[in-house]
């Protein structure tokens, strides 16, 4: 009886993400995923992966456009993480946008929902955006007008 050789591990896959946090002074955008997305079903910060010769500006413009309707003017960038899946390694760039046209709608995910910052907390978001929520909820409640 022989021995097998090991199959070679597979490479993971790395994406860049633009995530935008678009701000309307007292509530904040989200978007829920469709089903059979990775992390389907779950609540996110609207945007997606970059690709390859775009910015990370250039993305979340476009992505925004594509999946929820709307033109953004991108902002600074809030905060900037890697989350590891066991699949995947996403490195999520959420920056801070204001919606300039359009009204949002649900194009390329199943939902889009204006929410107050303190009831984030009561979404399932996707795993790369969880640890943020706190820091969001506090910093965008200090915004409220």
């Amino acid at each position: 009886m022989g021995s097998r050789p090991a199959e070679p591990a597979r490479p993971i896959r790395r994406h860049e993400v633009a995530a935008g946090i678009v701000w309307n002074g007292s509530e904040v955008l989200i978007a829920r995923r469709q089903e059979h997305d990775h992390q389907g079903g779950r609540w996110e910060f609207p945007g997606g992966k970059r690709r390859k010769g775009e910015s990370i500006e250039e993305c979340l413009r476009r992505e925004m456009l594509e999946e929820i309707g709307i033109e953004v003017g991108v902002g600074a960038l809030w905060r900037a993480l890697t989350h590891v899946y066991p699949d995947r390694t996403v490195t999520l760039y959420f920056h801070m946008c204001e919606a300039l046209r359009g009204d949002p709608r649900a194009i390329e995910c199943a939902e889009v929902r204006w929410v107050h910052p303190r009831a984030l907390a009561e979404f399932t978001f996707v795993e790369g955006d969880i640890q943020v929520l706190p820091d969001l909820a506090r910093d965008l409640t200090s915004r409220i007008r």
